[in-house]
């Protein structure tokens, strides 16, 4: 059966992210993705999970709280700045990131991700991405600046090294309203 690009998106992250591995979790939100990204890496591992909204922060620690963990560091910052918060002895081992663009559900829908911020920071987690790691994009476009915001990635990851980088796109040709879709950028062994 296909499966919905959330799902696919978790299939494909639980595929390649390790137990004891430090992984992102670049727009934190609710904290769906945080909670799932905790339990794949298991205790011994890390999520770095990152959001500009204190809302989003709030709802992701009451989430992580509510389930006991303890291996998350809440980032209250731009995805832009991934750099800066990367512990020293975690720069060469992060073994996957997920995005959802657009923005947090049941907030201000003014607040979005930015074409210039996600790219730096998908950019940034390229260098440091272990061999066959993977960094999941999840695109929601119908909202205002979702489309230029959209254009402007595929257009970044079209241009990405077929030697370094294999690029997927997955999602739902024939729904209506903008149904968002996958991109998946896995790191090539080389």
């Amino acid at each position: 059966m296909l499966k919905g690009v959330l799902n696919y998106a978790h299939y494909l992250l639980e595929e390649s992210v390790n137990k004891g591995e430090t992984v992102i979790d670049a727009t934190c939100g609710n904290g769906n993705d945080t909670l799932f990204l905790s339990d794949l890496v298991g205790q011994d591992g890390h999520v770095l999970a990152f959001d500009v909204q204190e809302l989003a922060i709030t709802s992701t620690r009451e989430v992580i709280i509510k389930h006991g963990k303890s291996n998350v560091s809440l980032i209250h910052d731009s995805h832009a700045n991934i750099k800066q918060h990367l512990p020293k002895d975690e720069r060469q081992t992060i073994g996957g990131a997920i995005f959802n663009l657009g923005y947090l559900p049941k907030s201000d829908k003014k607040i979005i991700t930015k074409p210039e911020s996600t790219i730096k920071a998908m950019d940034d987690i390229l260098e440091v991405l272990k061999k066959n790691g993977l960094i999941i994009l999840v695109v929601y476009h119908g909202h205002e600046g979702g489309k230029e915001e959209k254009e402007a990635i595929l257009k970044h990851v079209l241009h990405l090294s077929q030697q370094k980088y294999s690029v997927l796109q997955y999602g739902f040709i024939n729904q209506k309203n903008n149904p968002p879709f996958i991109i998946a950028i896995q790191k090539n062994k080389q």
